[in-house]
């Protein structure tokens, strides 16, 4: 067009702020050629090679993924100069056409031209790196994959337990298992049925529903595992080895408890089995109660019919043992909630932790020993009265209009302003009352464990870690992570540690960093130790096994040879995706105007996501919704209309299934999925940021969902941005304001709470809606998705242009010009915003602004301001491919294209025109199923591996000083135990393998185990654990102490207290023994005898019928391959030593 362009004064100091209107220039199309091969070069990965912090500050965000196929060829124009602004250094914006003749989908439709903005390629715009095998963590095995969150209604998995067979899992309905040989074997659901959300788990068996199980212990030397639940009681499960399970007629029918009695009014927080083969157990009110051993045996010797007297016989027993230090209604332990215990088995102790104290119990005596704070201060007497919880007001008093009579009039715009800052400031005043009132207090504990050394490590909330000797006192504190402490576990000499940002440090003896890597996307709520393996368990209920030797060579070797086996694993499918924007204006659509909208074009879609904006505005409701949102609520009355509506013209009783929503003031989007492909969907997350006043009002700023489809993450954020012509840089800064800060969480409607047992801010560890802005910069949620699509009213304008010569253009349908007027556009080629973004060009009306209720082009606003028309509603994304044209594979999961993007010029309910876009997204993810199959053939095929494997089977050489021991009353020998490893330590370890009393008639005893192993009461063995240098020796005290063996108790009190047991006695001890990460050990017996009479014993060498009398089999020691097979431990001679 011939003539200047005319601009307004009053706009003329607003467009000095935008870049220059981009000169006419040439363009240069050539054809890009690539190859079938994967164009993201995936950085090889070795933790050996990595410094011990650089996996927590590493820049590289590696996760797994994958997706579609599209043909490599296309032509690709890069206009000249596009590096000019600010960008610095980003990659140049470029117009992508699409190969021609060259459809998506079974229906060929063609893909629509796109403009890429700048500055993609570096920082948190980049596109996140995918690898078949991740490259960032070592490989594990996946025996449990991450299911849906939606498919773990009621079934949620809570805790974990191992031995070197089996890994036991107890969950919101029961308990379950896995047989460590068939760790790697396919999936097959229970009995062959499949369920949801263990379409890939490993063969696993499953009990009875019970109430939901809060902690597990395993009781190798009964073949038992015990369980607390929610509902007080504690069941008993016999562990069923592999020959027994595959006798079972039915596998697909639950197993039933043992036994199971009522152990407490509240849950059963936790369960330990003491050195001395007592049950600890503890619940709410600082309640500790200890279930004596031989009340138990004798209540699992009776027969399954006779259940209710074996639970009232255990009931009975109870010794509570918060009454025996209560004196004179004053209790010498806190009356908080005791949420976990330790059992000291190297000097006889039973730790029990609550929330800012420890008590230490000796475990043979009962007796109580210390009570100290978390800082390690000893208390003498903790105050009974619980904290009372600080009062809030209910009422929040917020003045809209407070000016003052001496104050000018104001307009009325600025009256609104300060209503709503004035209601933004008492917001924050209520929330930081709030905040000081029900915040956790950082210094809560959280995690417990006991090292081979003798040491305690605590964890808490505020990623402290401290190292306690076994009498309470505090050696030292270690710092690792920010985040907070969930579980350990130990294996050899080293430490683990799972963190609530899903990272697992490796720590060895003296707290220092080992290793760390992320080991899953969301807080690792329980470690577990054996078969070779430390097993992870999640919040979303995902299970991983790690081995023992990683981070080391074997990860590497594992890493190649099942990245080259991608093809065996490898899956994709295709999904269409539409999105809907519309500035409602406040308004309400018909039916038709929906239908149009969406209900017409949804026939080939899988997933429909819908962003509306000013769905409710004005001074009052944006207060009060930002005074609902400090308290976690959302949503209005009309938004739900609005949800009501769309499903309605979706149809979505029959057709669509709703997902989920979030409403932030005027901002609400919402998400469906076809009820076809629901069971690929799920995990649904959502967000809010705020970019109105102060960032505290949602009149402006972005809301979000995130969802797993196929295993992919894809972000949905509804943005409306800051208005008016001259606010570009304002627009650009809400947008990054919203891309750093916007962080996903669960919906208020999504309140399938996966871990009981971890508290609240525990495992919440990011903002719902205002994100904190702490030193530390938390990594953008968006940046890690595969899939990213903003859309809205982003108010962008076009400058350099009049009403009227606007209005020509789009009449002539000269939008290509009109394009290079765009605001957004001219942002976007100098990588200002929406860096790296791809929208599809657009060749609709500009949708904004209309006169209400007038149809056609015609409708243009024709009030007094005549605002310029603008393409102020758009969709825009970006996927995983790093340039164009790339083939979908799991290192570039997700390939999107757009094959619809219009405007719905006939709705005339608002200001602006809905818009629509239209997705044919390819994703490829891995079949776990398939990839567990893969990499157990690999474990046992190659032979580097199974070289690896031996090396952990060596165990040092040691000799004890005597196999007999004979004591009298209080005796004490002095055994002796000394490595023969010039390079090696060794880690021993004393339990008992059984208990008889000596026969007059010279025959054979039965050597019959407490719990765990545990030792007899008249028996002291210290220190009962530890490590022991190359060459070196530790001096272990025998003790015999007097003690009254046939004591019971009924209802805590002692019965036959008067009896002396005058018999002789005889026990076993095994000396255990292992190398620093062995997967296997060598056992030392040692015959121990008490006479009670002043003659001479003499004893055996060896013990000649070591049985027990529940189930009466010989036992034989078993060592535990990778691949899961067992085979008999041979007996290793006893060396005899020197007696003393």
């Amino acid at each position: 067009m011939d003539s200047p362009l005319i601009i307004e004064d009053e706009d003329e100091e607003a467009l000095s702020t935008l870049v220059r209107v981009p000169p006419h220039r040439k363009t240069h199309s050539y054809s890009l050629q690539f190859d079938e091969k994967p164009h993201h070069q995936i950085r090889k990965h070795s933790l050996d090679e990595v410094p011990r912090s650089a996996t927590l500050g590493s820049d590289a965000v590696y996760f797994d993924s994958s997706d579609d196929e599209f043909s490599t060829n296309g032509n690709l124009v890069i206009g000249e100069n596009a590096g000019d602004g600010s960008g610095g250094g980003a990659e140049d914006y470029v117009i992508v056409n699409p190969p021609p003749n060259v459809g998506v989908g079974e229906d060929d439709t063609e893909p629509l031209p796109e403009f890429i903005g700048a500055g993609g390629g570096s920082g948190i715009f980049k596109v996140p790196v995918r690898a078949a095998v991740h490259p960032g963590r070592p490989p594990c095995l996946e025996l449990r994959p991450h299911p849906l969150r939606e498919t773990q209604t009621g079934k949620f998995l809570r805790n974990i337990a191992c031995t070197e067979t089996q890994l036991w899992a107890g969950q919101e309905d029961g308990v379950r298992f896995w047989n460590l040989e068939d760790a790697y074997e396919a999936g097959c659901g229970v009995g062959g049925q499949v369920r949801r959300g263990d379409e890939d788990t490993a063969p696993f068996h499953e009990s009875v529903t019970t109430s939901p199980t809060l902690c597990l212990v395993a009781d190798q030397s009964n073949k038992l595992l015990w369980s607390g639940h929610k509902d007080g009681k504690i069941r008993a499960w016999k562990m069923m080895d592999q020959s027994s399970a595959s006798d079972d007629d039915d596998d697909s029918n639950p197993f039933k408890e043992r036994i199971s009695w009522q152990a407490h009014r509240g849950p059963v927080n936790s369960i330990v089995i003491s050195s001395y083969g007592d049950m600890w157990s503890c619940s709410e009110g600082g309640v500790i109660k200890l279930w004596p051993w031989d009340s138990l045996e004798k209540s699992l010797l009776l027969k399954p019919e006779e259940k209710h007297m074996a639970a009232l016989l255990v009931e009975r027993s109870a010794i509570d043992l918060r009454s025996q230090v209560t004196v004179n209604g004053t209790c010498s332990i806190s009356s908080s909630e005791v949420k976990f215990l330790l059992a000291d088995s190297v000097r006889a102790k039973v730790w029990a932790v609550q929330s800012l104290s420890f008590s230490i119990w000796d475990a043979r005596s009962k007796d109580l020993l210390k009570v100290l704070s978390v800082e390690g201060q000893v208390e003498n007497r903790v105050d009974m009265p619980p904290i009372q919880d600080q009062q809030v007001d209910d009422e929040m008093k917020l003045k809209f209009f407070s000016g003052s009579k001496r104050e000018k009039p104001q307009g009325f715009l600025q009256r609104s302003r300060n209503a709503i800052m004035g209601a933004a400031g008492a917001v924050r005043r209520v929330a930081t009352r709030s905040a000081g009132a029900f915040s956790e207090d950082t210094r809560k504990t959280e995690a417990i464990v006991l090292a081979v050394d003798g040491t305690i490590w605590t964890g808490s909330i505020s990623g402290l870690i401290v190292q306690w000797d076994g009498n309470g006192n505090r050696l030292r504190d270690v710092n690792h992570h920010h985040r907070p402490v969930l579980c350990f576990c130990t294996f050899g000499d080293r430490i683990y540690v799972g963190y609530a940002s899903g990272y697992i440090q490796v720590l060895d003896s003296d707290g220092k960093l080992i290793s760390s890597w992320v080991s899953h996307n969301e807080p690792v709520i329980k470690l577990a130790a054996g078969g070779g393996f430390i097993f992870s368990l999640a919040t979303h209920g995902g299970v991983r096994g790690w081995y023992v030797t990683s981070p080391g060579p074997l990860d590497n070797i594992i890493r190649t040879e099942l990245s080259q086996k991608e093809s065996s694993y490898a899956r994709k499918d295709n999904v269409r995706i539409l999105i809907g924007t519309w500035n409602v204006g406040q308004g309400r659509a018909s039916h038709d105007a929906l239908m149009s909208w969406l209900g017409s074009v949804t026939s080939d879609v899988g997933i429909v996501a819908v962003g509306l904006q000013e769905v409710e505005m004005g001074a009052g409701f944006l207060a009060m919704s930002a005074a609902k949102e400090t308290v976690g609520l959302e949503g209005s009355a009309v938004g739900q209309w609005w949800i009501d509506a769309i499903g309605k013209a979706l149809d979505e009783k029959n057709t669509f299934e709703r997902m989920g929503s979030r409403q932030l003031a005027g901002l609400l989007i919402s998400l469906w999925a076809r009820k076809e492909i629901r069971t690929h969907v799920g995990d649904l997350d959502v967000a809010a940021v705020p970019c109105g006043f102060g960032r505290a009002i949602g009149n402006k700023g972005g809301v979000g969902l995130r969802i797993r489809v196929y295993d992919r993450i894809m972000c949905f954020v509804n943005c409306h941005l800051a208005a008016h012509l001259e606010a570009v840089n304002r627009r650009n800064a809400d947008f990054n304001h919203i891309f750093r800060l916007m962080v996903f969480s669960r919906g208020q409607n999504l309140n399938n709470t996966a871990a009981a047992c971890v508290s609240t801010a525990a495992y919440t560890t990011k903002s719902n809606t205002i994100p904190s802005t702490g030193s530390e910069e938390i990594k953008s949620d968006l940046a890690a998705a595969d899939m990213v699509t903003f859309f809205g009213d982003f108010n962008y304008r076009l400058f350099g242009i009049t009403y009227d010569e606007a209005r020509d253009f789009i009449s002539q349908r000269s939008f290509d010009w009109l394009r290079e007027r765009d605001q957004l556009r001219a942002e976007m080629k100098v990588g200002k915003v929406f860096q790296g973004m791809r929208e599809a060009l657009i060749t609709f009306p500009p949708t904004y602004k209309f006169d209400r209720n007038r149809s056609g082009l015609g409708g243009y606003d024709s009030g007094e301001k005549k605002r310029i028309p603008a393409w102020c509603d758009r969709v825009i994304y970006r996927d995983t491919q790093s340039s164009p044209f790339s083939e979908s594979n799991l290192q570039c999961p997700v390939v999107s294209s757009v094959i619809m993007y219009e405007a719905c010029m006939d709705v005339i309910e608002s200001d602006h025109k809905p818009v629509r876009c239209k997705f044919h997204a390819t994703i490829a993810h891995v079949d776990k199923s398939v990839r567990r199959q893969e990499l157990g053939k690999i474990i046992r095929s190659n032979e580097k591996i199974q070289s690896i494997f031996e090396d952990l089977r060596l165990v040092p050489e040691i000799t004890v000083s005597t196999n007999n021991i004979v004591l009298q009353s209080q005796d004490t020998v002095i055994l002796t135990i000394t490595n023969n490893s010039t390079t090696s330590k060794a880690i021993f370890n004393i339990l008992c393998a059984g208990q008889a009393i000596v026969k007059d008639d010279g025959e054979d005893s039965d050597y019959n185990p407490r719990g765990s192993f545990g030792l007899p009461r008249w028996l002291e063995v210290s220190p009962a654990a530890g490590i022991i240098n190359p060459e070196g020796s530790v001096d272990v005290k025998v003790h015999h102490e007097d003690f009254h063996s046939l004591e019971e108790y009924v209802d805590g009190i002692p019965q036959n207290w008067w009896c002396e047991d005058t018999r002789d006695k005889e026990a076993i001890l095994m000396v255990n023994i292992r190398g620093s990460c062995s997967t296997t050990l060598t056992s030392h017996s040692i015959k121990v005898r008490h006479c009670f009479s002043a003659r001479v014993c003499l004893i055996e060498d060896k013990p000649t019928n070591l049985t027990k009398n529940l189930g009466g089999s010989r036992r034989y020691p078993t060592d535990i391959t990778r691949n899961g097979s067992t085979r008999p431990r041979t007996e290793d001679s006893v060396r005899r030593g020197k007696s003393r």
